[in-house]
């Protein structure tokens, strides 16, 4: 079975860059970890790929506040927990057996493991936040093999 190639971005804040297409390009699905905002952004992001989202803080409102607070999602073998603030966590993922929390909200990137549970933070592709980079995730998962991922830099920090 080949690999799945997810691209993973949050915290877009109505806002969906022309770079975001080109890095995105090829993927499977794409996660959106909430934040989404208005501007109709998961129907562009529909024009990249399939996208599954859940909301974050800012959803209050419009077709973003239907979304669930967190998900699950399996892909190759792999369990996937998605939710907006990583804070919010409930379980314990490693326990539960996820192979992967996504998370956004700090708008700060992070790939960080912990109990042999990948957690991911794909950063901001949305409107810059202070001086970090606008990023977004790709997530590549391969059944009986360890998650992959990268940090793509859309625009470098000033």
């Amino acid at each position: 079975m080949s690999a799945v190639r997810l691209g993973i971005v949050s915290d877009t804040h109505g806002l969906v860059r022309p770079e975001l297409a080109k890095a995105l390009k090829g993927v499977h699905r794409i996660l959106h970890l909430g934040d989404v905002g208005g501007g109709g952004v998961l129907k562009e992001l529909e024009e990249i790929a399939p996208v599954h989202a859940v909301c974050g803080n800012v959803d209050v409102s419009g077709a973003a506040a239907e979304l669930p607070e967190t998900d699950v999602l399996i892909y190759a073998g792999h369990y996937l927990y998605l939710l907006h603030d990583l804070k919010q966590l409930s379980l314990n993922p490693a326990v539960a057996k996820f192979s992967v929390v996504l998370s956004g909200h700090t708008h700060k990137p992070l790939i960080e493991k912990r109990r042999g549970v990948l957690y991911l933070n794909p950063g901001s592709c949305g409107p810059r936040r202070f001086l970090l980079p606008v990023t977004c995730a790709m997530l590549r998962l391969k059944e009986g093999a360890e998650p992959e991922v990268e940090i793509i830099t859309l625009l470098e920090s000033e």
